[in-house]
């Protein structure tokens, strides 16, 4: 829903569902009801997740006319577009495979397309519109700097052949979609800072003559253009984990005029030890649980000293949990 703030709606990946026969079905259950809670008389925003085979299903001409339909009839609208997780999501084992295929391939940039194909017909013509998106890829998956760094490489070039994309659907139909792409633990893009990093020594120092070569503008069009179609995605959970100053990030995005697409509320677990150590046991019963099969949940440590401890997964930091240089969890 239209707040002063912006658009307010809620992500239909909560709903278990992989093609869009799934997907939809869940939509109509579900978001009525929702609708009736939050926005009784105004039209409501709906957070789309497509799974890829849902999203080779939707594009179809018919299958897209039906849900224009059903959006007009129960007053919702499509604004905003979850294309992080590519396969399945729900009742099954998904871990670090959320990040797969990650943004070094093909498969990631035909899924990415299709979903802002399918954006640009559902969006209403007065707003823009985003896809959430992978930070490039898992960081654990390489071995070596010398093969993070020619990852990096590559998934950058395949964020720019998106880029192209999106300007080429904004001169067509004049809408402005953009690429959001969601910093989280562990990911390449793990942080604040290691986006506006990549974003001005990766991004734009790769992009700007590729895209004013591309569409014969001067660089500092080009430039412009890139801050258009690719924005971050601001995890307020993922943020928080990282211990990651809220306000001080904004501002340097202000600074450096790079837009926030969409801003994902999300909430954190956080548990301070406390000094007795025996207690330590009670606050390793509370995290265990969340532990669970399908999905990584990330910790980070703050120690005593002020560094920070980093574990891929729960189950690690509930083995370390005697650790009495470690004074705070989140994850």
């Amino acid at each position: 829903m239209k707040t002063p703030k912006g658009h307010l709606t809620y992500c239909t990946n909560i709903h278990s569902g992989e093609n869009w026969k799934e997907h939809f079905a869940a939509i109509q259950q579900n978001f009525p009801a929702i609708k009736n809670d939050v926005s009784p008389t105004a039209p409501m925003g709906i957070g789309l997740r497509l799974s890829n085979i849902a999203s080779l299903e939707l594009i179809k001409k018919e299958e897209l006319q039906l849900f224009k339909q059903w959006l007009e009839e129960n007053q919702a609208y499509i604004f905003t577009m979850n294309g992080f997780p590519y396969g399945g999501f729900h009742n099954k084992r998904v871990k670090d495979q959320v990040h797969a295929p990650d943004w070094r391939t093909g498969e990631r940039v035909e899924y990415t397309k299709r979903l802002f194909n399918i954006l640009a017909e559902l969006l209403p013509g007065d707003l823009d519109g985003g896809v959430s998106t992978s930070p490039l890829s898992y960081r654990y998956w390489f071995d070596t700097s010398e093969e993070l760094t020619f990852a990096k490489e590559t998934a950058t070039q395949n964020v720019l052949e998106i880029t192209e994309h999106l300007i080429n659907i904004y001169k067509e139909t004049g809408k402005i979609l953009h690429l959001d792409i969601e910093p989280e633990p562990d990911g390449i893009l793990e942080t604040g800072p290691e986006f506006i990093e990549w974003f001005e020594k990766d991004l734009l120092a790769a992009g700007t003559k590729r895209i004013a070569a591309t569409f014969s503008v001067p660089n500092d069009e080009a430039e412009k253009m890139i801050k258009s179609h690719v924005c971050l995605c601001y995890d307020i959970c993922h943020f928080a984990i990282g211990y990651e100053p809220h306000r001080e990030i904004i501002n340097q995005l202000e600074q450096k005029e790079i837009n926030v697409g969409k801003i994902q509320i999300s909430a954190a677990l956080k548990a301070s030890f406390p000094n007795d150590a025996s207690h330590r046991f009670d606050v390793k019963s509370a995290f265990e649980k969340f532990n669970e099969p399908t999905y990584l949940h990330q910790v980070v440590a703050l120690k005593n000293d002020g560094g920070f401890l980093r574990y891929r997964d729960l189950p690690p930091a509930l083995e370390d949990v005697e650790n009495s240089s470690v004074k705070e969890w989140r994850a």
